[in-house]
């Protein structure tokens, strides 16, 4: 027997170890349990142990526990088996104190802390980028060679299917929508009016940015924070070369040239979507449609349009290497800093747009 059980002291003999307490373990808890009925206190006597382990040490806590007693109740053990108990026991950890919930108050100044935190940090990272944009004009040190024909093929070139397609698909069915509501007024040939200053104004440099916020930012904040968890970071300023300068720069600059260009062309695909519709259901001719888009479209309208497509393009290169600078943790974090720099460009460009929009009614 690995135990015998005299009143209420219960005398542990051979060996307690993980092999030979499945054994046995069910019984002697049934019959401490019988024990306990009598309001007696279990004591363990382990004068007569062999052999004792950490698996020992467990079921005794357990036993202890159930029965709320503490270590005081075990008696003759020898001094290793001590040194074990003392080692493997849960009994002597610090009971978990409930923390106290901040009130109201706490929290939401915890909440503007952060939010100033953030803000801080994204205007030190934007005049940084802006910065080393500005000199990377002059001087092509700490620049990776074609790094910035690289990046003009992946942001720019690359986009054009999807630009145009959802340009191509916008402008049709605005120009449907708009058909069947002008043509019950008899005012079929404002359609092309009515297009070209909604693609010029809002839908295209909008439609653009949106589309290069998920598919352009979301990567620029993937590769940084990737590069930020596998410590390639720290390599490149081991190698006394500034991670903006190395992997932003060239990305800003390529965005920057491409996204005028982007607009431009998804103001043509839209425009060339809307024709389709003005001339199978509204009866318009291609030469009087397209000459009524150029003579309602002003200079103006251009200019403001190409300045705010260049807004919303620096918006997603920052948002995006902001997130991916501020990355924590390992893969986790990584898609946590890519979805929300994906929500946070959006957002920042729709808020942007609004802004923008004010400047058209003044």
């Amino acid at each position: 027997m690995f135990y015998r059980i005299e009143d209420n002291i219960i005398h542990l003999s051979q060996e307690w170890s993980k092999v030979t307490i499945p054994i046995f373990c069910e019984q002697i808890i049934r019959e401490i349990v019988e024990i306990k009925r009598h309001n007696q206190a279990v004591i363990f006597d382990g004068s007569e142990i062999t052999e004792f382990d950490s698996a020992a040490v467990s079921l005794l806590d357990d036993i202890l526990q159930s029965c709320e007693q503490g270590l005081d109740s075990l008696q003759n053990f020898s001094k290793s088996h001590n040194q074990k108990i003392q080692i493997f026991t849960a009994l002597n950890l610090p009971a978990d104190i409930p923390q106290e919930k901040d009130n109201v108050l706490v929290q939401i100044g915890d909440y503007l802390y952060e939010l100033y935190q953030r803000f801080f940090e994204m205007i030190l990272l934007t005049s940084e980028i802006f910065y080393w944009s500005f000199i990377g004009l002059f001087d092509k040190k700490g620049h990776r060679q074609g790094s910035f024909t690289q990046q003009v093929i992946l942001i720019g070139f690359n986009a054009l299917p999807i630009v145009g397609l959802l340009s191509f698909i916008i402008g049709f069915i605005l120009s449907l929508q708009s058909a069947v509501q002008l043509r019950q007024f008899g005012a079929d040939q404002f359609l092309a009016n009515l297009l070209a200053i909604t693609m010029v104004r809002e839908m295209s440099p909008l439609i653009t940015a949106i589309i290069l916020a998920g598919r352009s930012g979301s990567a620029i904040a993937s590769e940084i924070a990737t590069m930020k968890v596998t410590e390639e970071l720290d390599a490149l300023k081991m190698m006394a070369l500034n991670p903006i300068r190395y992997v932003v720069v060239p990305k800003f600059h390529a965005v920057t040239a491409v996204m005028s260009l982007l607009v431009l062309f998804s103001i043509i695909i839209g425009i060339i979507g809307g024709l389709i519709i003005a001339v199978t259901i509204s009866g318009l001719s291609p030469v009087s449609f397209l000459s009524s888009c150029v003579r309602i479209i002003r200079p103006k309208d251009l200019i403001i349009t190409f300045m705010k497509s260049i807004v919303f393009a620096w918006q997603i290169v920052i948002i995006g290497s902001h997130y991916g600078f501020q990355v924590r943790g390992g893969a986790e974090g990584v898609g946590k800093a890519t979805t929300q720099s994906v929500v946070a460009a959006i957002f920042g460009v729709i808020i942007m747009d609004a802004l923008f929009s004010l400047i058209y009614i003044l």
